[in-house]
């Protein structure tokens, strides 16, 4: 009985090490299907959306679930802790308990290991217990180092992730007052229009393509940012990456004046495209979400001729057409069941190709008052 506990106990040390390296550490995908991470992931996050979307009110709904990401890796690291002690305590019981608790031999009891255990991982020494032989007082400097190491790179780990976190939502509140709360691909082309700045948004969708790269190098390094939620109402890194993908292949259907900054913008359009593109594939991928195709079409052939009248009243008229829809409707395939997905899993809400009805920007309201103060 005590050699498996002393079996179980390496293994489960091993293990909770090799996945605090992985995802604390390593800066690399870990594409392997056992995680216990992963599994934590996914109960915990099973768990909490099912409990936030049956038992609080909808409209309170977006801030209990964006308690979840920050809270969930303070719950990991806790977990990866209580394991480790454990795991430690189970090794030193199963070496035949040999230490000296209160001047008194241990004896067969759990709980003088455990309570050794714990006092050593965190370097406490009270000094009420004490190993007596030359294994059990390696293992106990071994676990101190362990215990020291591993809080240090959690220190360290904490500012990394919350400045990938910080760079993510700098970028989607720079688009509010472009493309409006939340953002939408026909907005954005009809207010840079308004503004006669077209010629704009090819260093617009240039910034973008390199925050999708971001976003991708952080989220695929970092996965829980991913659940990471904004801190504004009506905005999320989804919606605005959407939103962004909707704009590159509207740009890329060009316009019937063919103005001179065209050539530009959609190369620019198709370089932000891929990149976009590829950071929402990868997510899903690291993520094991399935893409799935929406329930209800995003952007039907009565929406496309509203949008193409509005961008025309303002002066950059699409080729619309049905071929045009037909082309839209291939590009829109390419990405549009990835988004969806990871919508479902997120329980994040997906943006309009235009808005239905005029709503005040974020910037617009204030925490005093519902309703636009400019």
């Amino acid at each position: 009985m005590k050699i498996l506990a002393v079996i179980f106990g390496v293994l489960l040390l091993v293990v909770i090490l090799w996945e605090a390296l992985e995802v604390l550490v390593l800066p690399r995908t870990v594409t392997r299907r056992f995680r216990l991470t992963r599994y934590f992931y996914i109960i915990s996050w099973g768990f909490w959306s099912w409990m936030v979307t049956h038992l609080i009110r909808k409209r309170a709904q977006d801030r209990a679930l964006g308690i979840y990401g920050p809270t969930s890796l303070l719950f990991l690291l806790v977990f990866w802790v209580l394991c480790l002690i454990f795991a430690f305590a189970l090794i030193q019981w199963g070496l035949g308990s040999q230490i000296v608790f209160n001047t008194v031999k241990a004896g067969s009891s759990f709980y003088p290991d455990l309570y050794l255990s714990s006092t050593t991982f965190f370097t406490m020494g009270f000094g009420d217990i004490t190993p007596v032989t030359a294994l059990s007082r390696t293992i106990s400097v071994i676990e101190a180092g362990v215990g020291f190491g591993f809080l240090a790179i959690v220190i360290s780990y904490l500012p990394v992730l919350y400045q990938s976190f910080s760079r993510r939502e700098v970028g989607i509140s720079r688009l509010d007052a472009r493309a409006g709360s939340p953002p939408s691909a026909g907005e954005l082309l009809r207010r840079h229009a308004y503004g006669k700045r077209m010629e704009e948004l090819t260093p617009l969708l240039d910034d973008w393509e390199r925050w999708s790269a971001d976003v991708l190098e952080s989220h695929l390094s970092y996965p829980v940012l991913a659940y990471y939620r904004s801190q504004h109402d009506r905005e999320s890194w989804l919606s605005a990456l959407t939103a962004i993908l909707d704009t590159c292949v509207l740009v890329s259907l060009r316009f019937d004046k063919t103005p001179e900054w065209q050539d530009r913008l959609l190369w620019q359009a198709k370089l932000t495209f891929a990149m976009a593109r590829h950071t929402i594939v990868d997510l899903c991928l690291v993520l094991k979400i399935e893409p799935t195709a929406p329930q209800q079409n995003r952007l039907p052939e009565e929406e496309f001729a509203r949008l193409c009248s509005v961008l025309t009243a303002h002066g950059i008229p699409l080729q619309a057409n049905d071929r045009s829809y037909a082309i839209l409707a291939e590009k829109r395939r390419q990405y549009e069941p990835y988004v969806n997905g990871l919508a479902k899993r997120l329980l994040l809400e997906l943006p309009p190709w235009l808005p239905q009805t005029e709503t005040p920007d974020n910037w617009q309201v204030t925490a005093w008052d519902d309703i636009a103060h400019f």
